[in-house]
């Protein structure tokens, strides 16, 4: 079977399995006829590995950069979306520590990821130049 070069990525890997269970959420919001929060976080939790699989086929690492930015700040929208549902009673503490904690970790994967290919693009500047 043919995989993408995103597939092979940790950061996209992770971000299908939290966004995974955060779609589970909102299928229980759904249950309760909380659609419009549901469809805030489906659309959130797709966000971050859409945006990395996106990026992912970019021409330059520079722009890769770019969507990794994007997926960053998504991964801050699922915070802000899961504590809004946890003042309003829709997950539980454990349920928003984990997903916190896991959230933190995907934020730092990509942070980390994305300083790598932001020295391999200035890298290949320098080269360039020289």
């Amino acid at each position: 079977m043919f995989l993408f070069r995103f597939q092979s990525l940790e950061i996209w890997q992770l971000a299908i399995a939290v966004g995974d269970q955060l779609c589970e959420i909102a299928e229980l919001l759904e249950a309760k006829k909380k659609y419009r929060f549901a469809e805030q976080l489906n659309g959130a939790a797709l966000s971050i590995s859409n945006n990395i699989a996106e990026g992912s086929g970019s021409n330059s690492k520079k722009e890769f950069s770019r969507f990794l930015d994007y997926a960053h700040r998504s991964v801050f929208e699922n915070a802000n979306i899961l504590l809004v549902f946890h003042r309003r009673k829709y997950i539980s503490d454990e349920q928003l520590n984990y997903f916190l904690e896991e959230l933190n970790k995907l934020a730092r994967k990509i942070n980390s990821f994305q300083k790598y290919l932001n020295k391999e693009s200035n890298n290949e500047l320098t080269k360039i130049n020289n």
